[in-house]
């Protein structure tokens, strides 16, 4: 078929029209009035303990940005997802994140478990991504575009027996959730207690639905240790305290940081009492000096979380609005390029956050020391620092 000059200039400059709307859409596109954040946390189920402070922290953070002027001018937009705590629904989110929102980075999930089957998915479409669980393994080994803000297990470990080596114990009993939370932590426990003198002389597990945990109790007390410790995140160590409660065991109880909210001393109740653990800063924030590098900023948090949404903040909400603010800052000057957004997010030093002080690097993806922890006991239904 040969079109007529006439019919030939039509088509060219329809052509040409539909190219321009096209490439204006593009523009637009890569040039949104918006950074589009993700978001993906267990508000829902058994982990919402974790998951809701995490969302209503990350769009306190963004607002707090957007009403600062955005980054460049440019407001953040969170586009955030409930994946109930499990990985199935974790991995089907970020891949809603990554190819239908678009999003710049994706901040979360609340569990170590869901992080980790996150990975492979944020790992292959090169996404800046900061998880707010707590398990080694999530950057050890190093991964290029995985980093963290909750405190390290290893540190979690290490407050717990430096504590215990003080007090003259020389054995301890471990129990510990079945899952890579848990497992991360035993690790830990089992690795580390040598370098403290500590042996570990029954290590028990329990699963993560669990109700009742006086077998494996029963158990740790033949073996006389002169502490327990229990790892795992609630309503597990909520019950092993109740447990340790009705069996009369007199042994002094260790949790960890997993613990580290209300909500645990709530489930607990009575048998919350006397209990040790280590915990960012948070719980104690009234009690720190005017020097702490970390005081300003938990002071700010505190107020403006429990004004916005009239309840008790936890560590587990800082995760999140430290994630915003380090993404915040490391996205400044990037125009979104994702790849610069990594690198300046490996040159971070010296942020102080609610977690602790940031220094990332190539080689950690953390950037916390031993100072993000403070050792506490529950009295009265309160924390109370442990000098």
């Amino acid at each position: 078929m040969i079109l007529s000059a006439k019919w030939r200039t039509v088509l060219t400059a329809a052509a040409v029209a539909v190219f321009m709307v096209f490439s204006q859409v593009c523009l637009a596109e890569a040039s949104g009035d918006n950074y589009k954040i993700g978001g993906i946390f267990s508000v829902t189920g058994p982990a919402s303990f974790l998951g809701d402070p995490e969302k209503k922290s990350m769009n306190l953070a963004i607002e707090e940005i957007n009403e600062a002027g955005g980054v460049d001018g440019r407001k953040l937009e969170a586009v955030i997802y409930d994946t109930e705590g499990d990985p199935s629904k974790t991995v089907t989110s970020v891949g809603k994140l990554i190819n239908k929102d678009r999003v710049t980075a994706i901040i979360g999930p609340s569990r170590t478990p869901t992080t980790l089957a996150a990975i492979p998915r944020v790992q292959r479409a090169e996404l800046p991504f900061i998880s707010c669980a707590a398990g080694n393994k999530i950057v050890e080994p190093i991964k290029p575009w995985v980093f963290k803000t909750a405190q390290s297990d290893i540190q979690a470990v290490a407050s717990i027996y430096k504590h215990i080596k003080q007090k003259g114990i020389k054995k301890v009993g471990i129990i510990t959730v079945a899952n890579a939370f848990g497992e991360s932590g035993k690790e830990q426990l089992q690795e580390q207690a040598s370098d403290f003198g500590i042996a570990v002389v029954r290590s028990e597990s329990f699963g993560a639905d669990d109700t009742d945990m006086t077998a494996q109790l029963t158990k740790i007390r033949q073996e006389d240790p002169g502490a327990i410790i229990c790892w795992g995140t609630n309503p597990g160590p909520a019950v092993v305290a109740k447990n340790i409660k009705q069996l009369d065991i007199k042994t002094p109880l260790y949790m960890s940081h997993g613990v580290a909210s209300p909500k645990f001393i709530e489930l607990a109740g009575k048998a919350a009492e006397d209990i040790l653990l280590p915990t960012g800063k948070i719980l104690v924030a009234d009690l720190l000096g005017e020097d702490d590098p970390q005081k300003q900023v938990l002071s700010n948090y505190i107020e403006a979380y429990e004004s916005r949404y009239n309840e008790t903040v936890s560590g587990f909400g800082g995760y999140a609005y430290d994630a915003v603010y380090l993404l915040a800052s490391a996205m400044k000057g990037t125009g979104g390029d994702k790849e610069k957004i990594r690198e300046n997010l490996e040159n971070i030093s010296n942020h102080p956050g609610i977690s602790g002080v940031f220094n990332f690097s190539k080689t950690d993806h953390n950037g916390l020391d031993p100072s993000a922890f403070v050792m506490v006991r529950i009295k009265n239904g309160d924390w109370k620092l442990v000098e």
